[in-house]
């Protein structure tokens, strides 16, 4: 049996390398997704889409139990010629929307200064060669369809400056037996309501298009993701779509990191289809009416955005696992921003009310690890005496935690309770597009990237260094002891890539905790010191 003492130490360090486990783990273990769409593969794409119908093998009893008319047909070859080609133009302070002359938005570029490329360019969120484009149309009547993908829409109005008050554009496409009318009024934080009608009726598709693929990397979301009727959400990541329907659909949404394109309508909700693209990327198509009413969005995931168009939006933002969590910490963040105007002294601040908030649990961790020092010695005495005898060994050792009110998991337990909340702030921190191109201080010009001279990483080695250095421990293992001291340089090493924020909220942390340790410190000696005084 082994003793309690090394149990808790192994504790210790497991808590430790946990935190750091959920942080790495994605970007070194999970498969990079990032592609490179071409006119070619474009088109293996829209085949692809064109056999999503309930008779293909590879649907799921779902998709199967649907009516044979929910087949989605692929764009007509001679869509390719209206490529490119506007029929209006929309300009905005913060962005510029280009719609085609098949009614879809092929062009969305973003006009913020923070939202530029390395060479000064305005990010482009869409783009033909990704796939499909938001407001695509497919009839499942393959004629209807090939005739709709090589008929132009007209537009009542080619160029629009938008300013406070929203604007409308009607587009028309008149086919041999049937005329498409889409309304679209566009707002200037970048949502829209959609209205689209038919003469007629005719099963059609409409998509909110393929993601934008501007913020895509190994350790955060992207893909599809869906908010169904009892709030829930479906997250679909690349790679990992199959055919499948869902019902009752609030919003519709194709995202990266930090960009999204979605359809929503909470109110009547949306029947949408997830079909697998090239590589088992999720399409979302969803079910058109004759007479169907959509709100829509593309643009950064800015939380403030998303909620003032409707709160359930902001689900969008997708934090993973510790969204309970992570959530409210964003709320709490940027209700501080709002106070301080400097997303890095918010950041610190943030730190700081999360420390004090934990500092309880903290503070019985840390006197429960003085508390194991402190007996210490005798522990060793008791190990030398009963080396042979194990099971005396654990009573004697049981007996001494009892007298002195120490408790060997006391300084596990209390850390072990805090990953939780320090990987809610490691997602927000990690997902927040409101930090892309927020300074803080000098030479930190972008909390979102990492620090370009590795200052921060090193200080917050430096700092966790120190932490270690005024914790109180009591190793009997070398190995963990050597493991332990260098931490502080394995988590330099991993957070030399890591953003700014991220880095600033570590040290900050650690600074926090070096305060509280002390404290603890002095406040254990001294009262150590008085009962030695009574002893005399």
């Amino acid at each position: 049996m082994i003793d309690k003492l090394s149990n808790q130490n192994r504790i210790i360090i497991a808590t430790v390398l946990s935190f750091l486990f959920f942080a790495t783990y994605d970007y070194f273990f999970i498969p990079k997704t990032t592609k490179n769409f071409n006119e070619q593969n474009s088109s293996k794409v829209e085949k692809s889409i064109s056999t999503a119908s309930p008779n293909a093998p590879k649907m799921t009893s779902e998709v199967n139990s649907q009516t044979t008319s929910n087949k989605i047909s692929k764009p007509s070859k001679s869509s390719s010629k209206l490529k490119d080609k506007a029929i209006v133009t929309i300009k905005a302070k913060n962005f510029e929307m280009k719609i085609d002359k098949l009614g879809r938005v092929t062009k969305f570029y973003l006009n913020e200064k923070k939202y530029t490329s390395k060479d000064g360019k305005r990010l482009q969120l869409i783009d033909h060669k990704l796939g499909f484009l938001p407001l695509e149309i497919r009839f499942s009547d393959e004629d209807i369809n090939t005739q709709a993908f090589a008929t132009s829409y007209d537009a009542n109005i080619e160029n629009i400056i938008l300013k406070d008050k929203p604007v409308e554009v009607t587009l028309t496409q008149r086919l041999s037996a049937l005329t498409v009318v889409k309304n679209i009024k566009v707002y200037k934080d970048g949502h829209y309501d959609l209205e689209v009608k038919l003469s007629k009726k005719a099963q059609y598709f409409i998509t909110p298009g393929f993601h934008p693929s501007l913020a895509k990397d190994s350790y955060t979301f992207h893909g599809a993701l869906l908010q169904k009727s009892d709030g829930s959400m479906e997250i679909i990541d690349d790679g990992d779509a199959i055919q499948k329907v869902f019902k009752q659909v609030g919003f519709a949404a194709n995202a990266d990191k930090y960009y999204a394109t979605v359809l929503y309508n909470f109110k009547d909700r949306m029947e949408v289809i997830e079909t697998p693209l090239k590589d088992q990327d999720p399409a979302l198509f969803i079910k058109g009416k004759q007479n169907l009413k959509l709100g829509g969005y593309i643009g950064p995931k800015e939380f403030v955005i998303l909620e003032k168009i409707d709160p359930r939006l902001t689900d969008v933002i997708e934090y993973g696992f510790f969204t309970f969590i992570s959530k409210p910490l964003f709320v709490l963040l940027s209700y501080i921003h709002n106070f301080l105007g400097n997303w890095g002294w918010s950041i610190v601040v943030l730190t700081l009310l999360v420390r004090l908030v934990l500092f309880p649990l903290t503070y019985k961790g840390m006197v429960s690890m003085n508390k194991m020092k402190a007996l210490s010695p005798k522990m060793k005495e008791l190990q030398a005496k009963y080396k042979g005898d194990k099971q005396k060994l654990n009573a004697h050792m049981m007996e001494l935690y009892k007298k002195h009110g120490a408790n060997p998991m006391g300084g596990c337990l209390p850390m072990i309770l805090q990953i939780p909340v320090f990987y809610g702030v490691y997602r927000v921190l990690q997902n927040t597009v409101e930090l892309k191109g927020a300074p803080w201080i000098l030479w930190i010009h972008d909390l979102a990237v990492m620090d370009p001279y590795f200052i921060l990483p090193i200080l917050m080695g430096g700092s966790m260094f120190l932490q270690q250095k005024l914790a109180p421990n009591s190793f009997t293992d070398k190995t963990q002891e050597k493991i332990m001291k260098f931490l502080p340089l394995i988590f330099t090493f991993f957070f030399v890539t890591f953003p700014a924020g991220l880095t600033l909220y570590w040290f900050v942390s650690n600074l926090a905790s070096i305060v509280q340790q002390y404290f603890v410190n002095q406040t254990f000696a001294k009262h150590k010191k008085e009962e030695m005084a009574v002893v005399k």
